[in-house]
């Protein structure tokens, strides 16, 4: 299979290449020139696999140009038995009637990022052996929480590799914050920037396409890529829980192969979600991707109305790895659902760039909106969402998930398609546990600190707190960096001892 460029289809490269590279040399991102198709007979073959057997019959279908021994050292490695707090890895729960909860946060950072970011070392290790030439990679993060512990833990004290992260300094929980500020390893290394998410990843993005800073690396031996989602080893490893949600309703009794479902997913950057709109292009039966927004409710008004504007007020809210209003992954579904169109996107992306926004066809618009449903939910709701699931059904969820229950009542409520459905929950309510709290019980323990906070959230509800947030209590801060986003650049180089 190859890979070819959202903003130039003309480029043809390896899934190895894609990796490695992380983002094509002109700022599109790579996708593959075609999508494996899976049919009924084949999925219902992965009902009595395990997760691992279903990671390697999804992926060896993207990663043509990696041996079977290779995938088997890849998948094996990242979905270790000692890593993931589930036999199941990602278990699916049944918490009312036809809602499911697809629990992807029992890896090692708590959060669904660990899914893909125990795999993207191991693939960039062998995609740099095959096409990086002895290359040190550096890997470069811009995070809104959750990404940057995922892809530091996984990254640590990984061979011929080195991981920077920035943070907006008041953009994130006190417990992501602890998670990274406290990263064990000789490799890494973070930073907390004077902005938001979005002033991040479009700073992470223009550093990756500067020809100069990308000369300064070169000279050293180095070369640039990402673990955020804008890399495609980021992307394919999501698809795999999409399958292995179904295989499992099948499973427990609740789908019969071959009845559709519907996903909802709290959305900020559009990777997750998009890897499900390629779960159902490959043959999953999946009705509707219904994506589910906070009070940054960019993706739900585009999604309405066929208007991306990211003029608009930007909330920090209590699900902040969805404060985003720049989310990369759209340019992958626009360029999917307009026929392959790379002069489309690019005429896109130079308006959001320069006007920050950019409307589409009402053709295109109809497309998407056969696929996709979106909604959102403020602050309140997502508070007397988490007090209703730990009172009604016994269910903690952390204030990402909550966005997307209530989004999910929502649609039921108003469409009345109540099939069986998988709402993907994207984080241990321990990490957002002063939100949680304050949602269970009363405001009368807003004012504890963080790890008082989370014994007092165990005691009241009784779920258990994960071990490598425990383990957090003690552990000594190493990075302090603050940087405005304008010194990026010149922060990197510092970071890498340049």
């Amino acid at each position: 299979m190859l890979y070819t460029s959202t903003r130039n289809k003309n480029i043809k490269v390896s899934a190895a290449q894609a990796i490695a590279q992380g983002i094509s040399e002109e700022g599109g991102l790579f996708v593959p020139c075609e999508l494996p198709q899976f049919t009924l007979d084949k999925i219902g073959t992965m009902v009595d696999m395990t997760y691992i057997q279903r990671a390697k019959t999804v992926l060896k279908e993207f990663l043509t140009d990696f041996t079977d021994e290779e995938l088997d050292y890849c998948v094996n490695g990242a979905y270790a038995a000692d890593k993931f707090s589930s036999k199941k890895i990602a278990p699916v729960v049944n918490v009312n009637g036809n809602e499911n909860i697809l629990e992807l946060w029992h890896g090692p950072t708590c959060a669904f990022k660990d899914m893909a970011l125990q795999l993207l070392p191991y693939l960039m290790t062998v995609s740099a052996k095959k096409t990086a030439d002895g290359k040190t990679i550096v890997i470069l993060v811009a995070t809104s929480g959750d990404t940057g512990k995922a892809a530091l833990e996984g990254f640590k004290d990984v061979e011929n590799t080195k991981i920077l992260v920035f943070y907006p300094v008041d953009g994130v929980s006190p417990m992501q914050k602890l998670q990274m500020t406290t990263q064990e390893g000789e490799n890494v290394a973070v930073c907390a920037i004077n902005g938001n998410f979005d002033d991040a990843q479009s700073s992470v993005k223009s550093i990756f396409t500067n020809d100069e800073i990308k000369a300064q690396l070169a000279k050293k031996n180095m070369m640039f890529s990402s673990a955020n989602s804008i890399n495609w080893g980021r992307l394919v490893p999501q698809i795999v829980y999409y399958f292995s949600a179904y295989a499992d309703l099948v499973e427990q009794g609740k789908i019969t192969l071959g009845d559709e479902i519907n996903v909802v997913v709290p959305t900020g950057n559009f990777g997750n979600i998009l890897a499900g709109y390629y779960a159902k292009k490959m043959g999953l039966p999946i009705k509707k991707l219904v994506c589910a927004s906070n009070s940054n409710n960019i993706l739900t008004d585009f999604l309405k109305s066929g208007e991306y504007d990211k003029n608009r007020q930007f909330y920090t809210t209590t699900s902040p790895s969805m404060d985003i209003l720049i989310s990369s992954n759209l340019e992958r579904l626009l360029y999917h659902m307009s026929g392959e169109d790379d002069t489309l996107v690019v005429d896109l992306m130079n308006k959001l760039s320069t006007d920050g926004r950019y409307v589409i066809t009402e053709e295109l618009m109809h497309s998407i909106q056969a696929v996709f449903d979106a909604g959102f939910c403020d602050e309140k709701s997502v508070f007397d969402t988490i007090h209703k699931y730990e009172k009604e059904y016994n269910y903690l969820c952390d204030t990402h998930t909550a966005v997307a229950v209530k989004v999910y009542e929502n649609y039921v409520a108003e469409t009345g398609d109540d099939i069986p459905t998988v709402v993907d929950s994207t984080a241990s309510p321990y990490k957002f546990s002063k939100s949680v709290l304050c949602a269970v019980n009363s405001d009368d323990n807003c004012t504890l600190d963080e790890f008082d906070t989370v014994d007092e959230l165990n005691r009241v509800t009784g779920a258990d707190v994960p071990a490598p947030l425990k383990a957090l209590k003690n552990k000594q801060v190493r990075f302090t960096d603050v940087c405005d986003k304008e010194n990026m650049s010149e922060m990197v180089f510092k970071l890498l001892e340049l």
